[in-house]
C-alpha cells in the first residue's frame, strides 16, 4: 500500500497529492474573500484507479473547512465528490 499525503501549495494556489513521495495529481483553486473556488482537478494517468482523487479532494476540503473558508465547487470532480458525502454540508456555496 502506497503512502499518500496531501500538501497545500499556496504559491501555485493548489493542493497536491503524493503517492510514496511522487507527485500524483492536484486540484487548482482561486480565492475570493472567504471563498475557495475549485476550478480543476487532475490525477496523473500513471496513478489512476488508486483512489487518489478521493484522497486529494478530502484533504483539500478538510483544510478549507478547518480554515473557516467556504467551498465553491466549479470543478466537476470536486462537485461530484461533494455529492457523495454530507461531511461538508454547511460549508459549500454554489458557483
Amino acid at each position: 500500500m502506497a503512502e499518500t499525503k496531501v500538501v497545500h501549495n499556496r504559491e501555485q494556489l493548489r493542493y497536491e497529492v503524493y503517492s510514496d513521495d511522487k507527485p500524483a495529481g492536484f486540484t487548482q483553486y482561486y480565492r475570493t474573500g472567504d471563498r475557495v473556488v475549485f476550478t480543476h482537478t487532475e490525477i496523473d494517468k500513471a496513478f489512476g484507479g488508486q483512489g487518489l482523487g478521493k484522497v486529494l479532494a478530502g484533504g483539500a476540503l478538510d483544510d478549507v473547512v478547518a480554515n473557516g473558508k467556504v467551498i465553491v465547487p466549479m470543478c466537476e470532480f470536486i462537485a461530484g465528490f461533494l455529492k457523495k458525502t454530507d461531511k461538508y454540508d454547511g460549508h459549500v456555496q454554489a458557483p
